[in-house]
């Protein structure tokens, strides 16, 4: 199995993949399962509220999980990369498509049948305890964000949000950090739960302060110090 990092309660950290929780037989037996399939950047991969009648495994690239409501209100619920499941969750159900997953990049996926899925999984039950633990996993992170999220401002929301985004998807460049994921300031919105306004007039502070450098779905952070700042004392920074 691919090393797997540990949270501070001993289990498996909810942005662990899939394929990695996996033995290396195991998880080639799952892709030999599908066909390959290319992606364009900005393509969509699976549809909100439409049937399914697959599973994707990506192999290559990063997409962004977004769901939208009857309002046209759009939220981000996470970016899932190489080694990710997705659809798992309607292939297991029957239900339909629960949210959006569009490619912010270049992608390669393994589609796997709904049906072979399953039989797979019932044949595996190794592999079908891994998905359980993923689901239980990405679960609790999400619990645990809502509850540190109801305590805060929208501006310690972005600065926690910003911080991540520098964290597991930043590269080092001349001006600072930048994050390599390319999202709207209606995605980031969606993602600490305050409207696209809102969250531009605070990117508008920080920029004004040099802390952040932003552009057509490019974002700079120059001055992580500040965030931490800014997330860890509503009122440092």
């Amino acid at each position: 199995m691919a090393a797997a990092h540990l949270t501070g309660d001993g289990g498996l950290d909810d942005r662990v993949p899939f394929l990695a929780r996996l033995e290396d037989e195991e998880g080639a037996a799952l892709r030999a399962l599908g066909r390959e399939i290319p992606f364009a950047a900005r393509a969509t991969l699976i549809h909100q509220n439409e049937p399914a009648a697959h599973v994707l495994l990506i192999l290559h690239g990063w997409t962004k999980v977004t769901a939208s409501a009857a309002n046209g209100y759009e939220a981000l619920l996470a970016l899932r990369g190489p080694g990710d499941v997705i659809g798992e969750s309607a292939a297991l159900t029957g239900r339909p498509r629960s949210a959006t997953v569009t490619a912010l990049e270049p992608v390669r996926a393994v589609a796997i049948e709904h049906e072979r899925f399953r039989a797979f999984l019932a044949g595996a039950p190794g592999v079908a305890l891994q998905l359980l633990a993923l689901t239980s996993d990405r679960t609790r992170a999400a619990d645990r964000r809502r509850l540190e999220f109801a305590a805060m401002s929208v501006r310690e929301r972005l600065a926690v949000l910003l911080q991540d985004l520098a964290r597991t998807h930043g590269r080092r460049t001349a001006e600072g950090v930048e994050v390599a994921v390319p999202l709207s300031k209606q995605e980031l919105a969606g993602a600490v739960g305050a409207s696209r306004e809102m969250v531009q007039r605070q990117l508008k502070e920080l920029r004004e302060r040099g802390v952040v450098l932003t552009g057509r779905r490019a974002l700079v952070i120059v001055r992580p110090d500040v965030l931490r700042r800014i997330a860890e004392s509503p009122d440092a920074g």
